[in-house]
């Protein structure tokens, strides 16, 4: 039975993971016969979004780990115990969390640096040549973890496929309801909720790199 490390960025797709993306790649994976552990950085979390007015909460706090423990029914772990060596797979679902928690793109854009903890896992898992699946914005971390030239997409957003370009990688335009994937590297991609207008379209491109990673 294939063992996959899911990488949460907090809870709510302005400011955390998207709940929805989230979701999809866990079901998949149990669908297709994987087991899965959720992890996240132990730290606080950005931005606090109120998810209503889409209007930050300055006088709030929240902690990453805490929010993501909400999508994984609690059953979590801080990033620091997560070991590439114990699994088979890396899964990283996307959400704007992902973009300031996990790194600081949302601030930066092509000058992003990684969370540490973050970029030491990814790194891992590149370096053992394990399978790693990237979705929505996610991707963005990727020219940071391989070799320049890496494929990937985040769909067809001119400004980010710009920015996944001046970081080093070659991005690859993609329908909602398709991968990229990179066999160099066994690292694969899909645009999720950055082209997706429904959830049924974010899950037919879930349910393809889910497939495929597992084969990886």
């Amino acid at each position: 039975m294939k063992k996959v490390a899911v990488i949460l960025s907090g809870c709510g797709v302005y400011d955390g993971a998207e709940i929805h993306e989230a979701v999809l790649c866990l079901l998949h994976l149990a669908r297709q016969g994987a087991r899965y552990q959720c992890f996240a950085p132990d730290k606080p979390q950005r931005q606090v979004i109120n998810h209503i007015t889409g209007e930050e909460e300055q006088s709030s706090s929240r902690n990453v780990l805490a929010e993501a423990a909400r999508i994984a029914r609690g059953d979590i772990k801080p990033l620091t115990e997560l070991q590439a060596a114990d699994f088979d797979a890396l899964l990283l679902p996307g959400g704007f969390g992902v973009a300031k928690n996990l790194c600081d793109f949302a601030v930066q854009g092509a000058n992003t640096q990684l969370d540490a903890e973050v970029l030491a896992v990814c790194k891992a898992f590149a370096a053992a040549r394990k399978p790693a699946g990237y979705c929505c914005i996610s991707p963005v971390l990727i020219p940071r973890v391989y070799p320049a030239g890496v494929k990937g997409t985040i769909g067809t957003e001119a400004a980010v496929a710009e920015a996944f370009t001046a970081m080093g990688g070659e991005h690859i335009g993609c329908a909602v309801t398709d991968v990229v994937e990179d066999s160099r590297y066994q690292v694969i991609s899909t645009p999720a909720y950055m082209l997706a207008k429904t959830i049924t379209e974010a899950d037919t491109g879930i349910g393809k790199l889910v497939k495929r990673l597992l084969e990886m």
